[in-house]
């Protein structure tokens, strides 16, 4: 029995993990699930690319207490 609680608690555990990777991707690159119609897979230009990471640095640099 302490053998199932352990890999029932590894795959909830990698379950979890892989959910919360899957959430920063999305944040990411916008797209939602495996949809071949997401944004992901459409081709965004280099202005798009420094917006995007302009955001994404600004929100970084807000959240830092150093900074605050």
């Amino acid at each position: 029995m302490k053998l199932f609680n352990i890999l029932v608690h590894i795959l909830s555990e990698t379950n979890r993990h892989a959910g919360h990777a899957d959430i920063l991707r999305e944040q990411l690159d916008g797209a939602v699930g495996t949809d071949p119609r997401s944004a992901a897979l459409q081709e965004f230009d280099a202005a798009y690319w420094q917006d995007r990471y302009a955001k994404i640095e600004q929100a970084a640099k807000a959240a830092d207490p150093a900074t605050a």
